[in-house]
């Protein structure tokens, strides 16, 4: 009743068991360093590209949430990357968002740097209409009035 011999253990052998790591190292202990080893602060040879850093497979960017764009409106300029399938909702918004006349937007989207258009970046620039002009020009903060209709106000 024996076994066969291991594939395994003809290519691998068996390491020596005094050799091997029995847990952490204790905090008093200095690290022992094999003297067949190259010192750390050898200078590395000029020119040599430095290791990467690995690539993570968890990604902690956050995914885009129309209702969190939505709060960011009434803003004086505004830039946001949105994916394809968001862009109309995104859209729907702005125009929804300007409809109280309040605050007018000029609206500018473009593909974002990927070939796949699975991404698009959406620019949100602040305007007013000037008579004199005859156009929309950019909004300009002059200050804050109180409303007489407000809280503070004396009607």
């Amino acid at each position: 009743m024996g076994r066969d011999a291991s594939l395994v253990l003809d290519t691998y052998p068996a390491k020596d068991p005094t050799t091997l790591v029995k847990g952490p190292p204790s905090p008093t202990a200095a690290p022992t360093v094999p003297s067949s080893t190259a010192p750390a602060s050898a200078p590395s040879k000029p020119g040599a590209p430095e290791a990467s850093p690995p690539i993570s497979l968890i990604s902690l960017e956050r995914p885009f949430d129309v209702d969190e764009f939505a709060q960011m409106l009434g803003e004086t300029s505004l830039r946001v990357t949105v994916p394809r399938e968001d862009l109309v909702e995104v859209l729907r918004r702005i125009v929804e968002f300007m409809s109280f006349g309040i605050y007018v937007y000029r609206v500018s989207f473009w593909p974002a740097r990927s070939d796949l258009l699975k991404e698009f970046v959406v620019e949100l620039q602040r305007v007013d209409y000037s008579p004199g002009a005859g156009d929309w020009i950019p909004f300009e903060e002059r200050g804050r009035s109180e409303s007489p209709f407000g809280p503070d106000g004396t009607r």
